[in-house]
């Protein structure tokens, strides 16, 4: 008898929503770096209108939240904000989805897709669009553009995104879903990835391949370097007399924390941070220079000066790395760029070394093997470094008594008070370069200061995604009264969720930090002070009556008001124990020559008018000539 063809396998499906499915497929995507597994997509947050209660909204419902849990927010730029917090936290491993209805509720994300796109940390975003089939055009908070139909405010978010999709029909989300989570798991383009959910497909149903909702796990690599690279790199270090090594947040996405200290102990080559770098060795490692750039240290930024050579790991290298590239001023300085992507590899015309943070350290030092500076070059950077930390204890030293105490001192009082596991977070105003150049960081996840964007308004936000990425360590937000003011609506998810976050309020009247640059470049501190108008127009009369504490309060937090040095020493510790929301409020003063941080040890190129009546600013525009003279290209 003739054999019976085997009947064709049926491919299975299974009907859901848009919406529907793009849950499921979330629920089930996972990350892998080292052998660990994450789950990828974490949590979702929300708010919810016309354009995504019925698509996005149900489906969460419908899922539960095991498969995906829901966070409520109040404002879409500081759920971004949140997620942002989150996925650092997570090493860029673990991430957030952020969903938003049509309008302005999607305009509100571009903020917080910049801030996580520069600073190369991965955020899912799925704001409603319009419609799709147009059977109403314009539906409520549609953009028209006349010379386009296909344009919706949405398209704002292009510029800010590492990968931009618009789903306009069911089945081409498949693809658009897949292409999403390989750039949200690239360590080189991770950033904000947005998918446009128009608001009829998100509800249309469609029959998905079962496959489509198989586990998939996405592994993160660690490319190791070119053997010629690597052997290149290797001779200019040997040549070099006075190198310098510059760390970046690449570090730390890398987790080469162990790799740097390695690097460190074998060579004896100095280590200066970024920013995002700083933690990435511990501050009392013998080679920590401290902070580098504008916000750097005397002992970091004199070694850049007459560095020969500086290694570039894990940095982009901007203008306040830099100082706006007047800083490395040795006339035969040569750049050798560590990092995992080759735009930034090759910057200030460096010898590129491709590769994983990581990777790279550990290649280099083998090839290095033997190799140490000289003697004499550590015993110099060593007793800068003392020399330094006698300038913060002075910084920070803060006697009890009736005295106001400087921001400096507040660092001080809780730099005494925390542990490896604390969390500081800070984005903007003075504070940042503050920290950068006092705090002491014991752990690489300690300091925690967003200065890609230096985004107003992303401390609150940030720390409550720190904290629920790491539930057990206390997470502090450090935020003056300008970015407070900026965005707390946070505050009421932290009360919410019972999050424990820490929020310490400083309070001086006004942008003080814009205030100070302004005051530099002749702006006379124009329109940078909390008061109200004095006769003339200017804001010079007494300051204003905005209870920055009440505020707090009303949201829900319990609030710990401060007058003193003594009250902030014992409201900080009593904060640190508290098992709920909880706001230390204190009124700084600005420091004198005696208390305060010592001043910018590089400079930052802010453009002074060329030509103007008022002195001020043509005195700022000389000092500016004679240190934009210092500029270099390094070729």
């Amino acid at each position: 008898m003739p054999q019976v063809p085997a009947l064709r396998r049926c491919r299975r499906s299974v009907r859901l929503t848009t919406a529907q499915a793009l849950v499921r497929f979330l629920s089930v995507q996972y990350a892998e770096r080292d052998g660990r597994r994450h789950r990828l997509i974490a949590a979702t947050w929300g708010i919810f209108g016309h354009g995504n209660v019925a698509g996005i909204g149900q489906a969460l419902l419908e899922s539960g939240p095991q498969a995906m849990p829901f966070l409520q927010g109040r404002n879409e730029q500081a759920m971004v904000h949140a997620a942002v917090g989150y996925a650092r936290q997570r090493g860029r491993l673990s991430a957030h989805a952020v969903t938003t209805s049509i309008g302005p509720g999607a305009t509100n994300l571009v903020t917080g897709a910049a801030l996580a796109t520069i600073n190369r940390i991965p955020v899912l975003l799925l704001p409603g669009d319009t419609f799709a089939t147009r059977p109403a055009d314009p539906v409520l908070q549609q953009l028209e553009v006349p010379w386009a139909g296909d344009v919706s405010v949405n398209d704002t978010l292009r510029p800010v995104s590492r990968h931009f999709d618009r789903i306009t029909r069911p089945e081409a989300l498949v693809p658009a879903a897949l292409q999403a989570m390989r750039v949200l798991t690239d360590p080189v383009q991770t950033g904000a990835v947005t998918l446009a959910l128009p608001q009829d497909v998100q509800a249309e149903a469609y029959d998905w391949p079962e496959e489509f909702f198989a586990e998939r796990v996405w592994r993160v690599r660690r490319p190791r370097p070119d053997t010629d690279e690597l052997r290149a790199a290797a001779e200019a270090v040997r040549a070099a007399r006075r190198p310098l090594l510059v760390v970046g947040g690449g570090i730390r996405h890398s987790g080469a924390e162990d790799a740097l200290r390695a690097f460190a102990d074998a060579t004896g080559i100095p280590v200066a941070a970024t920013q995002a770098g700083k933690g990435a060795l511990r501050h009392d490692h013998p080679a920590e220079v401290g902070a580098v750039g504008h916000t750097g240290t005397a002992t970091a930024d004199d070694l850049a000066r007459a560095a020969d050579l500086v290694i570039a790991a894990g940095t982009r290298l901007t203008d306040f790395t830099t100082a706006s590239s007047t800083l490395f001023q040795d006339p035969g300085v040569r750049f050798l760029g560590l990092n995992l992507d080759p735009y930034d590899a090759h910057k200030q015309a460096a010898l590129p070394l491709v590769a994983d943070a990581r990777e790279g350290l550990d290649a280099l030092r083998a090839e290095l093997a033997g190799h140490r500076v000289d003697p004499a070059y550590e015993r110099t950077y060593r007793k800068a470094k003392l020399f330094w930390e006698a300038l913060v204890d002075q910084a920070f030293h803060a006697p009890d008594g009736d005295a106001v105490p400087t921001q400096a001192q507040v660092l001080g009082l809780l730099d005494a008070l925390v542990d490896d596991t604390d969390v500081i977070v800070n984005a903007a105003g003075s504070l940042p370069g503050d920290l950068h150049r006092l705090w002491r960081a014991r752990s690489a996840y300690q300091y925690h200061v967003e200065y890609g964007y230096s985004c107003m308004g992303y401390e609150i936000p940030g720390a409550l995604g720190v904290a629920l990425a790491a539930p057990d360590r206390p997470v502090w937000a450090l935020v003056g009264d300008g970015s407070y003011l900026m965005n707390p609506t946070e505050i009421v998810t932290a009360v919410q969720e019972g999050i424990p976050v820490k929020v310490v309020i400083l309070d001086n009247h006004g942008y003080a930090s814009i205030g100070g640059l302004s005051g530099a470049v002749g702006g006379e501190g124009f329109g940078t002070a909390y008061r109200f108008r004095a006769p003339g127009g200017a804001y010079t009369g007494d300051p204003l009556p905005v209870d920055l504490a009440a505020n707090a309060a009303s949201l829900g937090m319990a609030v710990i008001h401060t007058r003193t040095i003594g009250d902030l020493r014992k409201a900080l510790a009593e904060a640190r124990l508290s098992d709920r929301p909880t706001c230390v409020y204190a009124q700084t003063r600005t420091p004198d020559t005696v208390s305060g941080p010592p001043p910018a040890q590089a400079w930052w190129d802010v453009p002074v008018a060329e030509t103007a009546t008022r002195a001020s600013a043509a005195l700022a525009r000389e000092e500016y000539d004679r240190q934009a003279a210092q500029r270099r290209r390094h070729l």
